[in-house]
């Protein structure tokens, strides 16, 4: 394998002090190593506890001129330059410690992150990285004339057209997203905002920290700025620098082209979301289809020591194997002798999609049972949202049940993306919630 398909960390910790763009709050930001599969945190400092939110897609709370994520009442904004910085430098895991709700904004880009980064250094990690080959293309448009498209490609590629208002300033980039490439040419692109949007911004009170010194402000067709423009294209570069950001929050690596056309937060992370589902869907048909070696997995007896079901509502034959503390997959073998089959469709057997769902509600159970290392408590269905049914499912098929925990909330809530397989197939798939109660 080579070294840049490994994750990385950083060598050491550094960090930097400076103005948040909204709350005009002090603020001093510290990256600090992390372990293999970790992620990117953001560790709130300034709380009772410390808490801690995983850069995730699913904790994506607003996208408002800037990109915040929230676990509970915790919430960090303006994420996206210091992900960005992280994401295209080759960073896989790492905690951003913050004394406050925001990072600092420095001159309104990314380049005060990637010094940071280069001066603490990079780790490779024993552990390969994630990727997402982008397979098919994904559209994504918006009803204020954003457009995202993701073609295949062998690389990360990313091509921006931006235009303002009146299509002023209308400017063009595109570049292969590499290190050396992201620190010369992308991350030094400073924020932007437009003249006519500044007075909208300030009554939401916001931009308490926003200066010419850390953005750009457009009016006419004039720049205001401490500075001139550092590109030529720069709008379109800070765009680019954006997309990075907030794509970063989907945990993988991408191999593919985004072609974007006036993009925006809101069509970035609607992108970011359409991604982690076909992943999902991706990684549900790439699973080894055979039974693991030594403790991989769960025999009959051991999955009913954890459930309470029985027959005839007992939906697994067996757990083949985890996948870290997040996912798992189980089988059922579907025979003509299951009981529902007399009713269901006489002389054209079917198995009823409610009991596929409730198959992937007993694989999850199984799942967050093993992560909360206790099989004293009892999973029920709170919501069952985005359930789709896609092929029918009869006797002889064997169905593979994969399920991910995708949010988990204390010791009582859990959300899990969860799928049916039947040869290579998707056949029913759905985002199940769960409440757990003592037995």
């Amino acid at each position: 394998m080579a070294a840049t398909e490994l994750q990385h960390t950083l060598a050491k910790s550094d960090g930097l002090t400076g103005t948040a763009l909204h709350t005009g709050e002090k603020v001093t930001l510290r990256l600090l190593p992390a372990p293999v599969d970790h992620g990117i945190k953001f560790k709130r400092k300034d709380l009772a506890d410390e808490p801690t939110i995983d850069a995730n897609i699913a904790n994506l709370k607003t996208v408002e001129r800037a990109t915040t994520i929230g676990e509970g009442a915790v919430r960090v904004h303006t994420v996206e330059h210091v992900l960005s910085a992280l994401s295209a430098m080759g960073i896989d895991n790492a905690v951003v410690e913050m004394d406050a709700n925001e990072p600092p904004i420095g001159d309104g880009s990314a380049a005060p992150y990637v010094e940071v980064i280069k001066k603490a250094g990079t780790f490779a990690q024993e552990a390969s990285r994630r990727f997402f080959d982008v397979r098919d293309p994904i559209h994504i448009e918006s009803k204020n004339g954003s457009l995202v498209v993701l073609l295949p490609d062998p690389k990360f590629r990313i091509s921006c057209t931006q235009a303002g208002p009146d299509n002023r300033f209308t400017q063009f980039y595109s570049a292969e997203i590499t290190p050396s490439v992201f620190e010369r040419e992308i991350a030094p692109a400073r924020t932007f905002v437009y003249y006519e949007e500044v007075q909208p911004l300030m009554d939401k009170n916001l931009i308490k920290g926003g200066s010419l010194e850390n953005a750009i402000v457009v009016r006419g067709e004039a720049v205001l700025s401490k500075e001139p423009l550092r590109f030529a294209d720069e709008f379109a570069r800070h765009k680019v620098l954006d997309i990075i950001g907030d794509l970063a929050l989907i945990g993988t690596r991408i191999r593919g082209h985004i072609i974007a056309v006036r993009p925006g937060h809101g069509v970035n992370a609607e992108l970011a979301r359409a991604i982690v589902k076909e992943h999902a869907k991706i990684a549900a048909l790439s699973v080894p289809r055979s039974f693991p070696p030594g403790e991989g997995g769960l025999d009959i007896a051991q999955v009913m020591e954890i459930l309470p079901h029985r027959f005839p509502f007992l939906m697994v034959d067996r757990i083949l194997g985890f996948e870290g503390e997040t996912k798992c997959t189980g089988m059922k073998t579907v025979t003509i002798n299951e009981p529902y089959f007399a009713g269901h469709f006489p002389g054209h057997p079917v198995m009823p999609g409610v009991l596929q769902v409730e198959a992937m509600a007993q694989v999850a159970s199984i799942l967050l049972m093993k992560l909360a290392k206790s099989a004293s408590r009892i999973g029920y269905f709170m919501s069952a949202d985005e359930v789709k049914f896609r092929k029918p499912v009869f006797p002889g098929d064997t169905l593979f049940i994969h399920a991910e925990l995708i949010k988990a909330r204390s010791n009582r809530l859990a959300k899990a993306h969860c799928s049916c397989v039947v040869n290579d197939a998707v056949v029913s798939e759905g985002d199940l919630m769960f409440t757990f109660l003592d037995k």
